[in-house]
């Protein structure tokens, strides 16, 4: 690997690993502060929130991530206090609003940090793809190796600073296009409905899931987040598979194993739940590439990814709200179930899924 590559790649793959650390350590921050299902639901739906306002994308706005970074480090030494009940509520409104800045620097800085990182020789689509999900699955197994809040937040700041520090030297040009001279504005990516409906999936399950081991499972951040490694790892594992390996195409295939191995977690305990998250993560990897092989954008790998992104960040919004106030009326103990049946649902109903010509396999 060419040297630009390299460092593109490990300067992407930090900043994953800070963004995925900052995120996990946040939910269970939150979930220790309010037992509401719907307030947790809400959190994860802040953060997406920005993908749905008309953001100028600009590289600068990455700053912002390091602004909310600061803010919840202080919020988590303020929490880690033991505080009156009215506190408890500031707290709460600063990790929201630091969740929310967040998001707003995620959203405007994404793509065209992700093409100048692409100018460097060597360097992929692919390659970036990777190390955004190795620095994930990082940032994940730090969540459960790193206790109390205030030792997650500081590495996750630090984790952030090498791909800031890599386009400092563009800072002050005044120039936001990319290396191709594409003005932000035209960078901007759309909506896929396929990838609106996943998002929704996986949005209602994820913003629960603190909640749900805290309170159902009765179990510690290193429990909830060694659930967020084994669906990590699965991720990475779809870089690093033989590219002759089969794999499902079918998109309701892949909802109705989705199901049944969401189902599995329920009726397994310990760590054989757990390791179920592996083959899941893996399943949501192979779904997320078949549908960027099919978007028109698939031209352009970095802007391909990137609408999937974006609609999975507005699904997972609109499911991750939905699912919250579902759980508040109902419960947690019957949100999950219901959860399942929605995977069903979606493995039952005709899908478009055949690849278009020229998609990536």
């Amino acid at each position: 690997m060419r040297s630009g590559a390299r460092s593109a790649a490990l300067a992407w793959g930090s900043s994953q690993a800070g963004s995925s650390l900052s995120l996990a350590a946040t939910a269970w921050l939150v979930s220790g502060l309010s037992r509401s299902p719907l307030l947790n639901g809400l959190l994860p739906a802040v953060v997406t929130l920005p993908a749905l306002l008309p953001l100028r994308p600009k590289p600068s706005a990455y700053g912002l991530q390091l602004l909310s970074l600061l803010m919840l480090l202080a919020a988590s030494l303020a929490g880690a206090r033991s505080l009156p009940a009215q506190n408890t509520v500031w707290l709460i409104a600063i990790c929201f609003l630091a969740s929310l800045l967040f998001g707003l620097g995620r959203e405007s800085s994404q793509l065209p940090l992700q093409q100048r990182l692409l100018e460097r020789p060597g360097a992929t689509a692919e390659g970036l793809r990777s190390a955004a999900e190795l620095g994930g699955l990082l940032g994940l197994l730090l969540t459960a190796l790193l206790f109390p809040a205030p030792a997650q937040f500081a590495p996750a700041l630090v984790l952030l600073l090498p791909l800031a520090l890599s386009q400092s030297s563009r800072a002050g040009s005044g120039d936001d296009s990319d290396g191709n001279g594409r003005h932000p504005d035209s960078m901007r990516a759309r909506l896929s409905g396929a990838g609106l409906l996943q998002g929704a999936l996986f949005g209602g399950l994820f913003a629960l899931l603190p909640l749900w081991v805290r309170t159902v499972d009765q179990g510690r951040c290193f429990d909830f987040a060694m659930v967020l490694v084994a669906y990590g790892l699965g991720r990475a594992l779809w870089g690093v598979l033989p590219a002759g390996m089969p794999r499902l195409r079918s998109t309701s295939a892949s909802f109705a194993a989705l199901a049944a191995l969401l189902g599995l977690t329920q009726l397994m305990a310990g760590w054989s739940a757990v390791a179920l998250f592996v083959p899941i993560g893996l399943l949501a990897a192979t779904s997320d590439a078949a549908l960027a092989g099919n978007l028109p954008e698939r031209t352009d790998p970095g802007l391909a990814w990137q609408v999937l992104r974006r609609s999975g960040a507005v699904g997972g919004l609109l499911g991750s709200v939905a699912m919250g106030a579902i759980a508040q009326g109902i419960g947690l103990q019957l949100a999950l179930p219901l959860l399942l049946l929605l995977f069903l649902t979606m493995a039952v109903v005709p899908h478009s899924s055949r690849p278009r010509p020229g998609a990536v396999p």
